[in-house]
C-alpha cells in the first residue's frame, strides 16, 4: 500500500515494520509525530508511552531492551542532553534487543534553543549514527539501524533533521519484516555497571568502531555516483539538496552520499579521494564529514583539498537549501549560475510569534505583573508556549535556559539578590519533566520563592500531547491523574493556591499573598488551553465609550485587538471571549458582542 506520509510518520511505520515492541519518548518539535504515529497505528503487541522526560524514556526502553525487545526512544536534540546520563552508561553496558534512539535535529533553529548537532554527540558517546536523506530512505533505514544495534549489542542513534521529519513523500508500506520479540529478562552481571567492567567495555567499543569504519563502507546507504577530479560529498537532507541542485545546474561530477557519519565509512571515502583532487562538502551544522575527510587525507598522506565550512566556502550555521547548493556548485565547478540563483526574493515581513488570543497564560502573566508593579521582581521563564511571555507588552520572562531551569535559576537570583521577589513560571508538563527537583531544592535549602504552575491541561507547544496531570495516555487510555497540588504538598511547599487567571482581581490578590510568604509558595493558574475548549462569544468595543487610551493593546498585547480611527477594535474571528481586555479597560468600553452587533 502506498501512502503520502510526513517523514516522521514514515519513520513510525518503519519502526513498526522493523518489529519494534516498545516505544517511549517526550514530545519535542521536530520529533513529536513519530511516537504519535505509532500510538495511532500500532498493533496490539506494541507498547507506546509518553514518558515524563527523555531520561525516563530511555531508562524504560533500556529495561525492555535488556529483555530482548526492540525499542525506540524519540526526542529532539536538546532532549538528548536530558537523556545523556543513562545513555553514556548504556553504551558501556550494551543491550540485547535492538535499541534505536531517534534524535531529531533542528537546523535553523526553527523551534529550538540550540542548533546542536547530534552527530557530534555520537562521536563523543561512540554511538553509531544513521542519517537519512529523505522520508523514503528513513522508512527503510530504521530497519538497518535495528540490525546493526543487535549485531553489536549497542544503542544506535537515528538522526533525521527538521526537513526530513516534516517533508512529505509517497511511501510504499510493506508488511512487518519481523514480529516483536517476547520479552524475557535473564539475570546477568553484565547489566550492572562497575568500573572494572567499564574499562573492558571501553576497549571493546573502540575496537568495534574501528571495524565499523570499514564495514560501513559496504552499507548500501553510503554510495558514490559519477566521477570527476572535483568531487562533492554530502549527508542527510543536504544530499537531497545537492542532487536537485546538480540537476538544475547540469553538473556532472563525483558525488558521495554519507548515511552513517559515525563511525565514518573510511574505505568509501578513500574510493572517492582516489579519483578526485578536491572535494566540496555539504552538511548542515557541524563540520563532521569535512573533518573526517581531512583526517583521512592526513592519515593516508593524500594531498587533496577539502572545501566546506572550515575554509568559508559554505555557511557554518543555519539551514541549507537547493538554491544555496546550486550557487555553491556552480562556483565550484565553474558553471554559469542559472537565473533562478541570481534572483533575489523580496524580504518577508516580520511576524514574531505571540500567545494565542484567549490564551490563559496571558492572563496569568498580567496578574503577576499587576500584583508586583513597583516592586523589585525577577521572573524566571521556561520552555513552552509561555516563553512568549517575554514579548512586549507583557515582558514577563527575564530568563529562559532549558526545561525546568526557571525554578532553579530563580533560586540563584534570590541568593545573589536577597531583596528581590523571585517568581518562576512552569507549565504542567514541564513541572513533571524537570520541575519537581527544582521545587524540592528550594524547600530543602529554605529559599524563598513563588513557583507559578501554568496548568492548561496539555502539552500545548508540541501539539497537545497528554502528561501525567491530564488523565489519559499517548494511546488515549484513561490513566490515574496525578494531582499537581498534592505533589507540591508532598514536596513540602508551605503555601499552595489555585486560581483561575481570568478572575483577575482574585488572581492579583493571590499573587500578592504568595509573594509575601516567607518560604516556598506556589500558585497554580488553572485554565484550559484554547485548543481544548469551545470559544465563548467574542467581545466588541463600544465606540462611544472608547477613549483611545490603547490600554487594551499596550497592557496585554492580544492579537485580536487592533487600533484604527483613534479607537480600539476587536476582530471577532480571532477573539476567544476570554474577557481579559474588559478587565483591563479603564472605561468599560469592551463587552460581549450581541447577536445583532
Amino acid at each position: 500500500m502506498k501512502k503520502l506520509l510526513m517523514g516522521n510518520e514514515a519513520i513510525g511505520f518503519g519502526a513498526i515494520r522493523a518489529g519494534v515492541g516498545l516505544v517511549t519518548g517526550y514530545p519535542g518539535t521536530p520529533s513529536t509525530e513519530v511516537l504519535e504515529t505509532i500510538a495511532e497505528n500500532k498493533p496490539d503487541d506494541v507498547y507506546c508511552e509518553w514518558s515524563v522526560n527523555e531520561k525516563s524514556a530511555l531508562e524504560v526502553a533500556a529495561g525492555a531492551s535488556y529483555s530482548g525487545v526492540r525499542t525506540l526512544v524519540t526526542m529532539k536534540q536538546v532532549g538528548l542532553n536530558v537523556a545523556s546520563d543513562p545513555l553514556m552508561s548504556l553504551e558501556y553496558i550494551g543491550i540485547k534487543g535492538g535499541m534505536v534512539i531517534l534524535v531529531a535535529d533542528d537546523p535553523g533553529p526553527i523551534s529550538s534553543q540550540t542548533e546542536q548537532d547530534t552527530r557530534r554527540f555520537c562521536e563523543f558517546s561512540k554511538l553509531p549514527c544513521f542519517d537519512p536523506s529523505s522520508p523514503e530512505e528513513a522508512y527503510l533505514m530504521i530497519a538497518d539501524a535495528y540490525e546493526l544495534s543487535e549485531k553489536y549489542a549497542t544503542p544506535v542513534i537515528f538522526r533525521p533533521t527538521t526537513r526530513i521529519c516534516h517533508a512529505c513523500a509517497p511511501i510504499e508500506l510493506t508488511e512487518r519484516i519481523c514480529e516483536p520479540a517476547k520479552g524475557e529478562f535473564v539475570k546477568n552481571p553484565q547489566w550492572v555497571i562497575f568500573p572494572r567492567l567499564s574499562f573492558a567495555a571501553h576497549k571493546r567499543i573502540e575496537e568495534r568502531n574501528a571495524l565499523l569504519r570499514h564495514e560501513n563502507s559496504s552499507y548500501s546507504g553510503n554510495t558514490i555516483i559519477g566521477s570527476g577530479r572535483k568531487a562533492i560529498a554530502a549527508g542527510g537532507v543536504s544530499y537531497a539538496y545537492v542532487r536537485e541542485a546538480m540537476e538544475l545546474a547540469g553538473a556532472d561530477t563525483a558525488l558521495m552520499k554519507v548515511s552513517t557519519p559515525y563511525p565514518f565509512p573510511e574505505d568509501k571515502a578513500l574510493e572517492l579521494l582516489s579519483g578526485a583532487d578536491e572535494v566540496l562538502v555539504f552538511e548542515e551544522l557541524e563540520c563532521v564529514i569535512e573533518k573526517e575527510l581531512i583526517y583521512i587525507c592526513g592519515k593516508h598522506g593524500l594531498k587533496k583539498t577539502i572545501h566546506g565550512k572550515l575554509d568559508g566556502t559554505l555557511p557554518i550555521a543555519g539551514e541549507y537549501s537547493v538554491s544555496l547548493a546550486e550557487k555553491a556548485i556552480c562556483a565550484y565547478l565553474g558553471l554559469k549560475a542559472p537565473e533562478s540563483v541570481q534572483l533575489q526574493m523580496p524580504a518577508l515581513p516580520m511576524r514574531p510569534p505571540v500567545l494565542c488570543a484567549g490564551c490563559p497564560h496571558r492572563a496569568s502573566f498580567f496578574a503577576v505583573k499587576e500584583a508586583m508593579k513597583g516592586k523589585k521582581s525577577f521572573f524566571g521563564g521556561d520552555i513552552g508556549c509561555y516563553t512568549l511571555g517575554n514579548a512586549m507588552p507583557l515582558d514577563m520572562v527575564d530568563t529562559c535556559l532549558c526545561m525546568g531551569a526557571g525554578i532553579t535559576v530563580a533560586q540563584g537570583i534570590k541568593r545573589a539578590c536577597p531583596d528581590t521577589y523571585c517568581f518562576s513560571f512552569t507549565g504542567d508538563s514541564t513541572f513533571f519533566h524537570t520541575g519537581m527537583p527544582g521545587i524540592a531544592n528550594a524547600v530543602y535549602n529554605g529559599t524563598k520563592l513563588t513557583a507559578v504552575i501554568l496548568d492548561n491541561s496539555t502539552t500545548a507547544m508540541t501539539g497537545h500531547q497528554p502528561n501525567p496531570s491530564t488523565g489519559f495516555t499517548a494511546t488515549h487510555e484513561v490513566a490515574e491523574r496525578i494531582n499537581i497540588e498534592k505533589v507540591l504538598e508532598g514536596l513540602g511547599v508551605g503555601m499552595i493556591r489555585i486560581v483561575d487567571p481570568f478572575r483577575l482581581n482574585e488572581a492579583i490578590m493571590t499573587v500578592r499573598e504568595c509573594a509575601e510568604y516567607p518560604g516556598v509558595s506556589a500558585i497554580i493558574f488553572r485554565a484550559p488551553c484554547i485548543a481544548l475548549v469551545k470559544p465563548k462569544k467574542p467581545y466588541r468595543v463600544a465606540a462611544n465609550k472608547c477613549i483611545g487610551c490603547k490600554k487594551c493593546i499596550t497592557a496585554i498585547g492580544c492579537p485580536a485587538i487592533s487600533f484604527g480611527n483613534k479607537k480600539a477594535c476587536v476582530d471577532s474571528a480571532l477573539c476567544f471571549g476570554c474577557g481579559l481586555c474588559a478587565d483591563v479597560c479603564p472605561v468599560g468600553a469592551l463587552s460581549v458582542r450581541k447577536e445583532n452587533d
